[in-house]
């Protein structure tokens, strides 16, 4: 980055391929040995996307997650899919993680902000999440506890006129994985429906997302980052924003981003990489090509 121009195919190989511990590393030798910051020094040598994409590699995964939380709820509106990509789905140690970090960075109580920015029962469904208090993915998978559960959630939404949504919110928030995979397929075998149609006939707008996101990611984790991806490019117009912040969160670990790809081909009958091309060009797209491996 020093001097005239900038030698950008540097920075895409020396950020793309590192792991969250060695990019923190990095950043402090950066500001150690020449008293200055990666972050800003990224923002004035680069652009666009491609800027975007090297400040979300540069700020490693947690860092990163709070800003995006920041700029989901700034301004005019709300930027649901990013407050689902980050919140949802999310371990108890990862969500004590993001609410400290976004404390410290910004000196405001994360649960303050989103309920300033959501409303009602979808704000309910979310302060739940934000209570960090999900089974431990290390809890077992009870027999009674799933029948009860499905019975519950029957009873909450196809068993009774009206929706019963904060005690769909309780199940789907509060539940590990391997519980809600475990509940999705009882609910199947004993009222012969999907789930998933249940939740869309009787959820809408930013709630039924939201849900939707909980069941997807816990009953197929790799085909439903597969299909978030392809949601930032399919349509009119790529949501950069979103496939950007996306394939960073999903680079961090290579096994994992190799398992997405597989899920991304065996859905979609194509490769990746020829499809991330068609939607991005130039340093942009280099830089989530090389994230994608």
């Amino acid at each position: 980055m020093k001097g005239f121009g900038t030698d950008e195919k540097a920075l895409i190989r020396i950020l793309s391929t590192k792991d969250p511990l060695q990019i923190n590393t990095i950043r402090d030798a950066y500001s150690r040995l020449y008293r200055r910051d990666l972050v800003a020094d990224i923002k004035s040598e680069t652009s666009g996307w491609f800027e975007t994409g090297l400040v979300a590699l540069a700020r490693g995964p947690l860092l990163n997650d709070v800003y995006l939380l920041r700029e989901a709820m700034s301004g005019i509106g709300t930027k649901e899919k990013a407050l689902n990509d980050v919140l949802l789905g999310r371990t108890n140690a990862d969500m004590n993680a993001i609410k400290s970090e976004y404390h410290r960075v910004f000196h405001r109580r994360l649960e303050d902000d989103v309920r300033g920015d959501l409303s009602m029962k979808t704000e309910r469904h979310f302060m739940i999440v934000l209570g960090a208090q999900r089974a431990e993915e290390s809890a077992p998978v009870v027999k009674a506890d799933v029948d009860r559960d499905a019975n519950d959630l029957y009873r909450a939404t196809e068993g009774k006129i009206g929706t019963d949504e904060m005690k769909v919110c309780s199940i789907l928030s509060t539940r590990n994985d391997s519980q809600i995979r475990a509940i999705a397929y009882e609910y199947q075998q004993k009222f012969a429906r999907n789930l998933e149609d249940v939740i869309r006939r009787e959820f809408s707008g930013h709630m039924e997302d939201a849900l939707l996101f909980q069941l997807r990611n816990a009953v197929d984790k790799y085909m439903h980052q597969a299909t978030l991806l392809e949601d930032a490019m399919a349509g009119a117009g790529t949501k950069d924003y979103l496939l950007v912040s996306r394939v960073v969160r999903y680079h961090w670990d290579r096994n994992h981003m190799a398992n997405v790809r597989g899920a991304y081909e065996k859905r979609y009958h194509r490769n990746l990489a020829s499809r991330i091309k068609g939607e991005t060009s130039g340093d942009y797209e280099r830089l989530m090509l090389a994230c994608i491996g």
